[in-house]
């Protein structure tokens, strides 16, 4: 999943669970769950991209994600706590925080490499247009399922 879908359920998570000893781990289980479902980020067809676009459209990904994040959070759920939000949404992209120092710099050392070798256990991509809708319309659904419950 792209850092901007694992920062809308970072959003959600915060919003729903105030309390952070089960917020983290939550965070951390939708990480997993998010990438076993089908779908499209900036890693999809790596191979035939250069790692100067990579890196530009993983930054650009990172900011929105922030951006649509607060976003909700202002208008759906603005009772939130920014900074417990802003934690909450880093806890959920973790595993590619770690991931980042392998996939970007080639540091092929523990534990970057030993995260990278673990999402691809459960990493399911799909090229677009169907990896991105898929995961829009997830998205889309538990917001409105978080707003409405």
């Amino acid at each position: 999943m792209t850092a901007t879908g694992h920062a809308i359920l970072g959003t959600i998570i915060a919003a729903k669970v105030g309390n952070p000893a089960l917020a983290i781990p939550i965070a951390l289980a939708s990480h997993v769950a998010a990438d076993l479902f089908p779908h499209w980020d900036v890693g999809t067809n790596a191979s035939k991209k250069k790692i100067k676009n990579l890196w530009i459209c993983a930054s650009i990904d990172v900011l929105l994600g922030f951006l649509i994040s607060f976003s909700i959070l202002f208008f759906l759920f603005p009772q939130t706590d920014l900074f417990y939000a802003f934690l909450i949404i880093i806890v959920s992209q973790s595993f590619d925080w770690i991931t980042a120092p392998y996939y970007f710099l080639k540091l092929n050392i523990p534990p970057f490499s030993w995260m990278y070798k673990l999402q691809k256990t459960f990493d399911n991509p799909l090229d677009k247009p169907w990896g991105i809708i898929n995961q829009a319309g997830i998205l889309f659904l538990i917001t409105a399922l978080a707003k409405i419950f």
